[in-house]
């Protein structure tokens, strides 16, 4: 049997399990590994956005919830976290009654490309390069002008520098404003 049959039979048994289990199977395998976001950036990232009570987070790609769970609890914003895994959903879900925030979050199991985002304030983000690349011409037509996109570690492309570059350590931060269309 060939690699490609191998993976995509160990997929099927995955998906199947979890199904099984009362988990939903994988929409398709992540984009991006689940690395979490250190709670010192996590909190910079939210206020370099300027996040306030008010504000709507979005975080695409959210894996455990943390900067939704963050900005809700210490900033008094409402949170949105996407993810492809209903294993991050699960936790994020968790964490957030943890926390005290589930009234003021919601996770949502979903294709970070596919996502309606059009409510967001701010944008989070925490993906590979490519990621954002691809991302930023749905970020640009759904988001409202003003809404605010900050990014741990990578940036939004050549072509549209960010206004502000953060460096904490070995981590960078990006910060761009949805210009008027």
């Amino acid at each position: 049997m060939n690699r490609r049959r191998l993976l995509l039979a160990a997929l099927a048994a995955l998906a199947a399990t979890a199904t099984a289990c009362g988990q939903p199977a994988p929409l398709r395998a992540p984009d991006a590994p689940f690395v979490p976001t250190k709670q010192e950036i996590v909190e910079e990232m939210l206020r370099a956005a300027g996040v306030k009570p008010g504000d709507v987070v979005y975080d695409l790609g959210c894996g455990d919830g943390r900067i939704v769970i963050t900005a809700a609890q210490k900033f008094g914003a409402r949170g949105v976290g996407i993810d492809i895994d209903p294993e991050r959903i699960s936790d994020a879900n968790w964490y957030a009654k943890r926390a005290g925030v589930e009234s003021q979050v919601t996770f949502k199991l979903g294709d970070l490309f596919e996502a309606e985002v059009s409510e967001a304030t701010v944008v989070t983000l925490y993906l590979l390069p490519e990621m954002n690349i691809r991302l930023k011409p749905k970020l640009l037509r759904d988001l409202k002008p003003g809404a605010r996109i900050v990014s741990h570690d990578f940036d939004l492309g050549p072509d549209w520098k960010p206004e502000r570059t953060l460096r904490l350590g070995n981590d960078w931060i990006y910060l761009w404003t949805v210009p008027a269309k």
